[in-house]
């Protein structure tokens, strides 16, 4: 009887061993993802970070984005505004002159509407031909054209109005309440004013990026940024087209992380450190503090031999949290776009389990006993 029992536990602890040798984990070691097969020459380089590499690491080229973010200063502009090409104007002109050319004798004013500033920046008048007023404020374009037509009604007065027309107005296109061209009131009108007047930015826009599109230029600005610095809230020109869109960029959390996931950046950059702690650190049971990876490609364009860049498109960087250089260095290296961001599992998590099935086993042997 005692021999069957023994040969029991030993069953039991024979199975448990062989299933510990293939135990499920939650993510891959280390030393499995930087292995490569005898004789074969590895596709990938593993870069170390660390404060020594840091500054070679930091030449390389950006991945996934252009690195950062262009905007400009904001400069005041004049409180008026500017006749462009494309605006409309309607000119009202009094002369009390007996025959004037202008006025009759019944009424001593004349209107005359819907002028179009032609591409030259130019309005016909009667009896005075083409008058430029492409540049001028509207004071000082009623002035000019008062002085213009001086020459057959030296009494003659001009009141002069304008209504923006394409090229004096700003398209809002999207990610507001209302969007829409909306005319320019003065050379000072600013960005944020023209978000206002479209009724803010959606609340359903996940970290929203402000997009300003000028002279074939793009500039682009988190909505987070514009709002705290009143220098990034830039006056805007006729034409200017302005779009609020998402931030698209993320990269993936994989591995013993609090979270596997796309991540969207909620900051302009995202430092290491940052990333695990947005993934809500690392799974304190089964994570490597020593073996998290950074998972990057590099187009074949970036490729150099001299240090300025990745020999190899695929680069794999390891970051060691134990040490205090591995934590600092971690703090200042950037993730890229499309990045993956991946806990290894502590090799030792493995052990662990396998001295525990023992004792598990055992225990199987001594109740049968």
């Amino acid at each position: 009887m005692t021999a069957k029992i023994g040969k029991l536990g030993l069953l039991a602890f024979a199975t448990l061993f062989l299933a510990a040798c293939s135990l499920p984990r939650g993510a891959a070691l280390q030393s499995e993802i930087v292995a490569t097969k005898s004789g074969e020459e590895a596709s990938f380089v593993v870069e170390p970070v660390t404060r020594a590499n840091l500054p070679r690491l930091k030449q390389w080229p950006a991945t996934g984005w252009k690195g950062h973010y262009r905007w400009f200063e904001a400069r005041p502009g004049p409180a008026s505004s500017v006749i462009r090409k494309g605006d409309r104007v309607k000119l009202t002109i009094w002369d009390n002159q007996e025959n004037s050319l202008l006025t009759s004798n019944v009424q001593k004013n004349v209107e005359i509407s819907n002028i179009v500033v032609s591409s030259s920046g130019t309005i016909f008048v009667p009896y005075v031909g083409e008058v430029l007023v492409r540049g001028m404020t509207p004071d000082d374009a009623r002035a000019h054209l008062q002085k213009e037509l001086s020459g057959i009604a030296s009494t003659a007065q001009v009141q002069l109005e304008m209504q923006s027309g394409q090229y004096n107005s700003v398209d809002l296109v999207g990610g507001v309440a209302k969007p829409g061209s909306v005319p320019l009131p003065d050379r000072n009108f600013t960005l944020l004013s023209l978000l206002a007047e479209g009724g803010g930015i959606s609340p359903a826009l996940n970290n929203p990026l402000v997009r300003l599109i000028r002279d074939r230029e793009t500039y682009e600005i988190r909505a987070s940024d514009l709002f705290s610095d009143s220098e990034r809230n830039v006056t805007l020109r006729g034409g200017d087209k302005v779009i609020v869109e998402e931030d698209e960029r993320y990269f993936i959390a994989l591995g013993a992380t609090g979270t596997q996931r796309l991540v969207s950046f909620e900051t302009e950059k995202v430092m290491a450190l940052e990333a695990l702690s947005m993934l809500g650190g690392l799974n304190e049971g089964s994570a490597n503090p020593q073996g998290i990876l950074v998972l990057r490609e590099y187009p074949e364009t970036a490729l150099r031999q001299d240090g300025t860049g990745p020999e190899k498109t695929e680069v794999i960087f390891t970051i060691d949290l134990t040490s205090a250089d591995g934590l600092f260095a971690a703090r200042k290296f950037e993730i890229h776009p499309h990045d993956t961001v991946m806990a290894t599992e502590s090799p030792f998590r493995s052990a662990r389990t396998i001295m525990s099935l023992f004792g598990v086993a055992f225990g199987l042997a001594n109740q049968a006993q």
